[in-house]
């Protein structure tokens, strides 16, 4: 061969190793993202939470919880070790323009109140590990995860994608589908498909609140069967392997506590979480919580801690 030649393929060989290197180095990264199964080990059964590449529906009628419960596991991701959390990064997807920072921003306050360098540096190192994105169609969702492959491989920290909702088009999709449903089921069957393809190459965790088509009753469903019916798409069904089911119920009244003079205790509300895994064990669990201004919080007169109730 000519020098000219050689020459050529020496810097074929070369790029070649380059990107052998940058491949490693890639699947190092991706392999390095915190595994999320201890997000909350009070709310999931006995398998833990949810691994790497699953995903975790957070359905409810409206005022169940559901956002509330997404800052709980959003704040418990970004805080620091020291203040008890897993200091990943998070990526939010509002589709409903439900998230409110300024609360967020006072949840993550209650947190760190009392732990060492609780300041408001502290605080924007927490809310620096969050990524928001707005979302007003399905086209906008698709081109959102069209983004967030480019997001994801340059954040190797992120471990957590939260969806509020992933039902929020059903009714404007459906609308403009037509008679047709597989025409209705179109773009949310994409949006899924490209979440496979973000589970499988990015090992991430999903967790996404669903409503029901229908009004139901504020009370937790009639059975279990009932509870599983989703009126999503398949290609959505079959990327759940955790379900969350959000139900309310007002705080029982209970002099015993001292509240028998408080009005605004006797009205606090409990919200039901009934978990099913379909991972595992496959097992389920019934725990309740109380949301107060700092969040998710105990209760009882210390209220300094997370509180989960049994049955």
């Amino acid at each position: 061969k000519s020098k000219r030649s050689r020459a050529n393929d020496q810097e074929e060989e070369e790029g070649r190793t380059e990107m052998s290197e940058s491949g490693t180095q890639l699947l190092a990264r991706l392999e390095a993202r915190r595994c999320l199964k201890d997000i909350e080990p009070q709310l999931f059964a006995d398998d833990g939470g949810p691994d790497r590449g699953e995903v975790v529906e957070v359905y409810g009628p409206e005022g169940t919880g559901k956002t509330e419960l997404l800052y709980h596991l959003l704040c418990r991701c970004v805080l620091p070790e020291a203040a008890g959390g897993l200091e990943v990064d998070v990526v939010f997807v509002d589709t409903d323009y439900s998230l409110d920072v300024f609360r967020l921003a006072s949840v993550l306050d209650s947190r760190l109140n009392g732990s060492a360098g609780s300041d408001d540096a502290v605080l924007r190192s927490c809310l620096s590990r969050l990524l928001v994105v707005r979302c007003s169609s399905s086209s906008e969702l698709l081109l959102t995860l069209h983004f967030l492959e480019t997001t994801l491989s340059s954040r190797p920290k992120a471990a957590l994608l939260l969806i509020d909702s992933i039902s929020a088009f059903y009714w404007s999709d459906r609308s403009e589908g037509g008679a047709s449903v597989a025409k209705q089921e179109e773009k949310l069957s994409r949006c899924s498909e490209l979440l496979g393809r973000l589970l499988r190459d990015y090992r991430i965790t999903i967790f996404a609140t669903c409503h029901p088509i229908r009004r139901t009753s504020s009370g937790p469903p009639s059975s279990s069967s009932e509870a599983d019916r989703s009126h999503l798409c398949r290609a959505w069904q079959r990327l759940v392997t955790h379900r969350l089911v959000c139900s309310k119920q007002e705080a029982e009244h209970n002099p015993a506590n001292g509240d028998q003079g408080s009005g605004e205790q006797r009205n606090r509300q409990v919200f039901t979480v009934h978990c099913s895994s379909w991972t595992g064990t496959k097992g389920s669990r019934v725990s309740s919580f109380r949301v107060t201004d700092g969040g998710v919080e105990d209760g009882s007169e210390s209220g300094s801690s997370v509180v989960w109730f049994y049955r």
